[in-house]
């Protein structure tokens, strides 16, 4: 079903301010992989603000939907996400990346409120959230799993072991998404390892997929709409066209930003850049938008 106009600038608020959120906490921190933090904030924004199911008065209820952010270095984005919902303290975010901080770079699930999985060692996260999967079919949940992972991740194959075991499981309860930014640490994913036809991957394994604008929330919710009410016995996976550093102008679609230095120059620079993005996003919310 298609977002409401009014639906669609509520979450292009959200967004935005996630955004100068995870600017803020880069800026703390010195540095964070905020390329990939700005890529996949839409679908946070999304899945957070309006699908998942959970309390933040209690980050552990058994029923919660789980999420599981498989491109754990994103970490930084997930980090803003979580205490900008209200899980976590704000201000542990001035320490993120610091000595002694519980807001490590790869976020710890023991330590950070609202975080389902402790990741970063890449290729994890999709076998995880296929367990949690099949925990809620074993307890007799009716809890979805989400999960992200990232387009350079999949050279990993811990990621298609887990991809065949969804299919034959007939998991429909687990949502997944690739951040699809054609980026990874050291060049273009086509370059270092050739991912396409992408979908036509996961179609073989099995799943159901979407290819959307995963910077269009309108596009995304009808996804995310059609996943929830799949009964087919078959998992979906989202493929996320989206671009890395979505929102700071000299950022975007540069995999020299995978992780990156801002001092207050930059910062200035990319808060304003934030700023015309916002704009931009709201215009088009308002065009389209019913």
């Amino acid at each position: 079903m298609a977002l409401t106009k009014q639906e669609w600038l509520a979450l292009e608020e959200q967004a935005y301010e996630l955004r100068k959120l995870c600017l803020d906490t880069t800026f703390w921190a010195g540095s964070a992989h905020i390329g990939g933090g700005m890529s996949v904030m839409d679908m946070l924004t999304i899945l957070y603000y309006k699908y998942m199911n959970y309390k933040v008065e209690d980050p552990n209820w058994e029923d919660r939907d789980r999420f599981i952010l498989s491109k754990g270095h994103a970490g930084v984005a997930l980090a803003s996400l979580v205490c900008h919902v209200g899980f976590d303290d704000k201000e542990k975010l001035k320490t993120f990346n610091l000595s002694n901080s519980t807001m490590g770079i790869h976020l710890d699930s023991n330590k950070v409120k609202g975080v389902d999985a402790s990741t970063g060692s890449l290729g994890h996260g999709l076998p995880i959230a296929l367990g949690t999967a099949l925990a809620a079919r074993v307890l007799g949940k009716d809890y979805k799993t989400f999960c992200i992972m990232g387009d350079g991740e999949l050279d990993e194959g811990s990621n298609w072991e887990a991809a065949m075991a969804a299919a034959h499981f007939k998991v429909d309860n687990l949502i997944s998404f690739v951040d699809r930014n054609k980026c990874m640490i050291d060049g273009r994913t086509e370059d270092v390892m050739a991912l396409e036809p992408l979908a036509d991957k996961w179609e073989a394994f099995g799943f159901i997929v979407k290819v959307v604008n995963g910077h269009n929330f309108n596009e995304l919710a009808e996804a995310i709409d059609f996943a929830l009410e799949n009964k087919s016995g078959k998992p979906v996976m989202i493929i996320a066209d989206t671009i890395k550093g979505e929102g700071v102008d000299f950022m975007e679609d540069n995999f020299m930003w995978h992780y990156g230095a801002i001092n207050e120059e930059k910062y200035e620079i990319a808060k304003a850049s934030l700023e015309k993005h916002y704009a931009k996003r709201v215009a088009r919310a308002e065009k389209e938008g019913i």
